[in-house]
């Protein structure tokens, strides 16, 4: 499906979606990708794709809130983009700066709530102290939740919480026979979040590039064929058009009146 049609289906589904009273997924997840690229197609630097992707975050932002969506999570910066020339890094933390300082208030007075997962260890001082700041600011508010994937990495969270658990075995807090899928997913980032119902790709890529790996088991995977700057409001409809027509079984069997 091209970008066009993508957006025609996501117009007409909503359409069906108010009609038909579906709610939308509670928790949507989106891999930001296409930057560079989309940068390079226009002739412009990648520095200025990036920062048509923060203004693209701001058109999906006030798409979800306006859709109803309750979570949504964006993969920000990877654990992986430290190996990105150091220039480009330091421009994606600048805009990270940019947009808290420029949008924080605006989501606060929205009841917006806003939260960080990944490690924090490596973040500059000042960026850290943003985030703390955010965090505590908007804690209270019951809104939209927008958690933002910043220097995160899922396999590198799945080691943390397999090193967590391991710290309370050898302490006696916990015993190795009774550790499941709960002992795990109590110690991850997302611990206070549920699992993403829907997971979002740009830049027609097919893959969830250590996003969200042991949280999407169940999630609706949705791959779009525009980069990210590109992406606006109609674009997450589609993609929420798609997840509903979509039959979620978790492993069970396929509905009688779907067979």
């Amino acid at each position: 499906m091209d970008a066009e049609m993508s957006v025609t289906a996501g117009r007409q589904g909503v359409t069906a979606e108010a009609r038909d009273g579906q709610a939308p997924p509670r928790h949507v997840a989106i891999i930001m990708d296409g930057n560079g690229r989309w940068a390079a197609q226009h002739g412009l630097p990648r520095g200025e794709g990036h920062r048509r992707g923060v203004e693209a975050v701001r058109q999906t932002v006030q798409a979800a809130i306006d859709i109803g969506i309750r979570y949504l999570t964006l993969f920000s910066f990877s654990s992986e983009n430290w190996s990105r020339p150091r220039q480009e890094v330091d421009f994606l933390f600048d805009l990270f700066r940019h947009y808290i300082k420029r949008d924080v208030a605006r989501l606060h007075a929205k009841g917006a709530r806003v939260s960080v997962i990944g490690r924090r260890d490596r973040l500059p001082a000042d960026i850290l102290a943003m985030i703390e700041e955010t965090e505590k600011l908007t804690a209270a508010n019951s809104g939209l939740e927008l958690i933002f994937a910043f220097n995160y990495g899922a396999r590198d969270e799945i080691a943390r919480a397999a090193r967590a658990i391991a710290r309370d075995v050898k302490s006696g807090a916990v015993d190795p026979e009774t550790i499941d899928e709960t002992t795990i997913t109590e110690r991850l980032d997302t611990r206070s979040i549920p699992d993403p119902d829907l997971v979002i790709r740009t830049s027609g890529e097919f893959r969830l590039s250590n996003f969200l790996l042991w949280q999407s088991a169940y999630a609706e995977l949705v791959f779009l064929p525009v980069y990210w700057p590109e992406f606006g409001a109609d674009h997450l409809r589609s993609a929420v058009s798609q997840f509903g027509a979509r039959s979620r079984r978790y492993g069970g069997s396929e509905p009688e009146a779907a067979k």
